[in-house]
């Protein structure tokens, strides 16, 4: 669906606008021009108008929504050995999300055989019945060409290099589909949950470490890399080779893979990322000293980013979210070494949308995408 109408959709999907009078404010379209599109949105099914809206005086306005016939998007959100998979309608919410064991190592192919697999189980057990799949999107923990939907040189999933996922996903689904960076998704999906702040930089702190950069309310790709830190060097008292072959990169001492293997190293057997959490809630000495370090070094190279980008907040999400050492340790390496303007009203904290931040960002790009 292209123009005006499409337009209409988005605003009423999106949250920003419920009435025709709200269409025509934000649109700028006639009044007369927006009724005869909202008029056709509701003939063909994708727009309900029902009960009563947000009076600004005088009459309240009939409510606008969009139709829970209308259509289903199927997305995804890919981690080393997990994955995050829903069905959300067109305003994006969710109808149903699970977690499911996988492994990215086994190929791109198999993975996302299994991933198509799994979608349909989903629809087949959730699916309303005779509400159509529109589109299809998912989440990779590697960079992607946002042009050509291909993982390009990914540190951590072996045998993916170059592979055309959203050709491969395309080619079984024949729908719009969504190949993205995790972390941008999840910046996407967060600044749903932060109104006011149009500049944010998302965290992800899991199996390996991402970032996402919103600038004026928008997603900031650049060539597709923008935002990834995971491979910036550190400074450290030792040299570890990093797996992109690199020495001393971020990921190779912050990650959540770092973490477990420093652990493993000495004894303390973990075997995911939210193990070491459960490890530093323990007061295992070991675990929080690694976190402890994990977050300075992180901070540190928050820092940087915080002098050039002047944020509005920094959103820390993914399975080592929840140890707090590591968010206290970000936070006093950048209050402590950004310049007093860049931190006076910077907030840091944990992720607000929560595990489903990358499933709702999915779905918000995909139904720009699935709108035209």
């Amino acid at each position: 669906m292209r123009g005006a109408q499409g337009d209409l959709l988005r605003l009423v999907a999106t949250g920003h606008a419920e009435s025709r009078a709200e269409l025509a404010r934000l649109s700028g379209l006639a009044a007369s021009s927006v009724s005869l599109r909202v008029e056709e949105l509701i003939g063909t099914g994708l727009l309900v108008e029902e009960g009563s809206g947000t009076s600004r005086g005088g009459r309240r306005p009939r409510r606008l929504r969009v139709s829970p016939t209308a259509g289903l998007l199927a997305v995804a959100d890919l981690g080393a050995h997990h994955a995050r998979l829903g069905l959300l309608d067109l305003s994006g919410t969710p109808l149903v999300v699970e977690e499911r064991p996988c492994d990215i190592a086994l190929g791109p192919e198999e993975t996302l055989d299994w991933m198509a697999a799994s979608f349909d189980e989903l629809l087949l057990a959730h699916g309303p019945p005779g509400v159509p799949l529109r589109g299809v999107g998912t989440g990779i923990p590697g960079p992607v060409d946002p042009a050509s939907g291909r993982v390009v040189s990914p540190s951590r999933m072996p045998g993916w290099n170059n592979f055309p996922v959203a050709e491969h996903l395309g080619a079984r689904y024949d729908l719009p589909v969504l190949v993205e960076n995790d972390a941008n998704l999840m910046a996407v999906g967060e600044a749903r949950a932060w109104p006011g702040c149009d500049n944010l930089m998302v965290l992800k702190a899991g199996s390996g470490i991402g970032c996402g950069v919103i600038v004026d309310g928008r997603l900031h790709r650049g060539r597709g890399a923008a935002g990834d830190i995971s491979h910036v060097r550190v400074r450290t008292d030792s040299s570890v080779v990093c797996s992109c072959g690199h020495s001393d990169c971020l990921e190779a001492y912050a990650s959540g893979a770092a973490l477990m293997s420093a652990l493993t190293e000495q004894g303390i057997a973990v075997g995911r990322p939210a193990d070491v959490v459960a490890a530093v809630n323990d007061g295992v000495p070991e675990a929080t000293a690694l976190v402890r370090s994990a977050g300075r070094l992180i901070g540190e190279v928050l820092t940087v980013l915080v002098n050039f980008l002047n944020p509005d907040a920094i959103v820390i999400g993914g399975s080592l979210s929840t140890a707090e050492p590591l968010i206290s340790s970000i936070r006093a390496a950048v209050y402590e070494r950004c310049l007093p303007l860049a931190t006076r009203d910077l907030e840091i904290a944990v992720t607000r949308a929560g595990p489903d931040a990358t499933l709702l960002g999915a779905g918000s790009l995909l139904l720009d995408a699935v709108l035209g």
